[in-house]
Order: structure tokens, then sequence, then C-alpha cells
């Protein structure tokens, strides 16, 4: 037996009507909202390696009994959500500062 893994993928409708597909990485829920990390996923292999490592922070709203994603603007919260991220990035696929750490 083999394990797969099998990634959680979201497809978004932008304001000009072209679809992005993303990759879920991470979920936070706190008094803020419901938060995802996206990563972006390319076609090209070339665009996937030069995004490595970069990923969009979007809340879920529900609007009109619908389930959207909207940007995150306030860039307080932002920078607190990102550094959540990245600790539970580090927590879960180690850190990248070279020392193992």
């Amino acid at each position: 037996m083999h394990d797969e893994y099998s990634p959680d993928l979201l497809n978004l409708i932008d304001e000009d009507g072209k679809e992005h597909e993303f990759e879920i990485l991470d979920a936070i829920e706190n008094d803020e909202g419901r938060f995802y990390a996206l990563q972006p996923i390319y076609s090209d292999p070339k665009e996937q390696v030069d995004a490595q490592g970069s990923y969009y922070i979007f809340e879920a709203v529900e609007e009109d009994g619908e389930q959207q994603f909207e940007e995150v603007e306030d860039e307080a919260l932002l920078k607190n959500l990102s550094a959540e991220f990245e600790s539970h990035f580090d927590d879960f696929y180690g850190s990248d500062d070279g020392n193992g750490k």
C-alpha cells in the first residue's frame, strides 16, 4: 500500500470572469473570521517554479447563501495572518533557514 497525496484545489473567478486554480495550503479561523492561504497553480512549469513559496491570503465570507473569497485589505490583519500561516508552515514543513530549525 502506498500513500497518495491529493491536494485540496479550489477554482476562483476574478472580477473579469477569468478562472484561477489554487491549492489550499492552510486555513485559520479566529475572532476576525475564516482565512485561507492559497497557492496558485500554473499550467506552465516555469511559472510554477518561479512562484514557489508565494501564496495569497483570502477571507471566506458568506454572501447570498454562498461562500465567497475576498482579499484581506487590512494591512495589520494581513501581517498578523501571514505570521500565523508562516508559523504553521514552519511547524508542518520545517524551517528553510539551512540550520534544520
